[in-house]
């Protein structure tokens, strides 16, 4: 018999989204009658196969109220309820960088006054076993303070601070992120499985596993588990002693780095995995729309990651029933180890971020191509991440500014003229903006041999060519794992990266 309860979801200090149907939903045994009191008035329903869930009629932003669910004699009762905007923040570690640790984080810690966000941590665990429900149960909304707000993520914090800002309403972010996880963590099975290309991500994980007792699965990343702990920390007092140590000095000293662990059913990093222990335990909770910041796990199949962001929309739209939820997600910045080689698989991400917010109907991009670090997958400088995912928001989701004023210059088409080839933008009426020394531009003859090339701003219209090249055929820009970006709109945008020919 299911023991009647709310979702985790729901707690004290929560957010509800204004100005649509609020879903309040949980479980309970089958039949028995469950009442909903909001803002004065009481809503019914019975539960249906251990599940219940009441619809609330839209309601504009407000504070301190009160939602009260009862079943029987059990009663609920969460207190300090907000309507507001509520935002979910997917995808992987820079996403999940938290605020404590990013530039500035501390002093926003200390000196944010009310900045009216709030932040729901889903519960992280990767497998659901007796401790689960357990955990779950502790997890809940939390309004800002100097201690509550550490672990929130920076990117979520910054951009939550500055919809609160422009909108005057509660912002809520739900934290749904793990580091190191590809896309396909956050896609259910049958969806990744459907698609050749997409099921490789699952046949690597069988070919692992199959055959393998479910117990066997465990003791195997329990034993793993211990040994990275352990490694993790000499790991970390190898860098403080010497942060120009190469990975593979590490190694040498260390022993090999075993992480992501083996192939398992308690693995985070399994296809679907973390799609059933923390996305699908939030679904419905009603939203405004998604923030996602992900890609860099996936940049061993760059080819097919176009598929695999759109496959995820859809996947989370069909989940909460709505077709035309906002998705935002960010394009990712430059990067590049000292010890790895150039391989260009981060210009192939940045494409298909770019080619996924320009065929899939309610995207935002936000273009951040210049907050990378050399040698640094995390960068530490969070705002601009999140106020250019607010600027997104503000034109495509709430309409409060123009277009120009949300992007950067973005490629649109190109043009053979006089031995070079002319380049025209959206969003680049004001001309450019030219930053250090380095150019960003090569050009290519008809083998698409590229080659670094000059060029010559004219307006909102850039003229590429080189001397040595009589015939060109395709231009690219920017396009490496890292390199210093050098043209922005006159906003302080950055140009997006592109090429002219795929």
């Amino acid at each position: 018999m299911a023991v009647f309860k709310t979702a985790a979801v729901f707690s004290n200090h929560m957010v509800l989204q204004r100005d649509k149907n609020i879903c309040i939903f949980g479980q309970g045994e089958n039949d028995k009658e469950v009442k909903v009191t909001f803002n004065g008035k009481e809503y019914g329903t019975k539960i249906k196969g251990e599940a219940w869930s009441v619809l609330l009629p839209p309601m504009a932003a407000g504070i301190g109220y009160e939602l009260t669910v009862s079943c029987g004699s059990e009663i609920k009762q969460f207190k300090n309820v907000a309507v507001g905007e509520v935002w979910l923040a997917g995808g992987q570690s820079n996403m999940e960088y938290e605020l404590q640790n990013c530039t500035g984080g501390q002093e926003m810690l200390k000196a944010d006054k009310n900045p009216n966000v709030r932040y729901f941590y889903s519960n992280k665990m990767s497998y659901i076993d007796d401790t689960f429900y357990e955990k779950e149960a502790m997890t809940g909304w939390a309004e800002f303070s100097e201690e509550n707000a550490k672990q929130w993520s920076a990117v979520g914090y910054l951009f939550a601070k500055k919809m609160a800002e422009e909108l005057n309403v509660i912002v809520g972010v739900i934290g749904c992120n793990w580091g190191g996880t590809s896309a396909t963590c956050w896609i259910g099975e049958e969806a990744v499985r459907e698609d050749a290309e997409l099921n490789t991500y699952w046949e690597e994980y069988y070919k692992e596993t199959e055959g393998k007792p479910e117990e066997q699965q465990i003791k195997e990343f329990k034993e793993y588990e211990d040994y990275h702990e352990k490694w993790d920390k000499e790991c970390t007092k190898l860098y403080s002693m010497d942060p120009d140590m190469t990975w593979d000095k590490v190694q040498e000293l260390l022993g090999p780095c075993q992480w992501p662990g083996p192939k398992s059913c308690m693995n985070p990093f399994r296809p679907s995995g973390l799609y059933n222990t923390i996305l699908k335990r939030l679904v419905p909770y009603t939203l405004r729309g998604f923030l996602y910041y992900q890609g860099e796990s996936d940049d061993h199949k760059p080819q097919i990651y176009q598929k695999l962001l759109t496959r995820l929309i859809k996947q989370w739209r069909a989940d909460w029933g709505d077709q035309t939820l906002p998705f935002l997600l960010v394009q990712l910045p430059m990067h590049r180890y000292k010890d790895t080689p150039e391989g260009k698989n981060w210009c192939l991400i940045r494409e298909a971020q770019m080619n996924t917010y320009q065929t899939v109907k309610n995207t935002g991009i936000a273009v951040v191509l210049d907050c990378g670090e050399f040698n640094e997958i995390h960068p530490k400088d969070k705002r601009p991440v999140g106020e250019r995912l607010a600027l997104q928001a503000l034109h495509q989701v709430f309409h409060k500014i123009k277009a120009e004023d949300a992007f950067g210059p973005v490629y649109r088409s190109f043009e053979y003229v006089e031995r070079g080839i002319e380049l025209s933008f959206d969003y680049a009426q004001d001309g450019f903006e030219v930053r250090g020394e380095h150019n960003g531009f090569e050009i290519a003859d008809e083998e698409l041999v590229y080659q670094p090339a000059k060029y010559e701003i004219k307006g909102s219209k850039i003229f590429v060519f080189s001397d040595q090249i009589k015939k060109p055929a395709a231009v690219r820009y920017c396009w490496t794992n890292y390199s210093e970006v050098p043209l922005f709109g006159k906003n302080g945008l950055p140009l997006a990266p592109f090429r002219t020919l795929i």
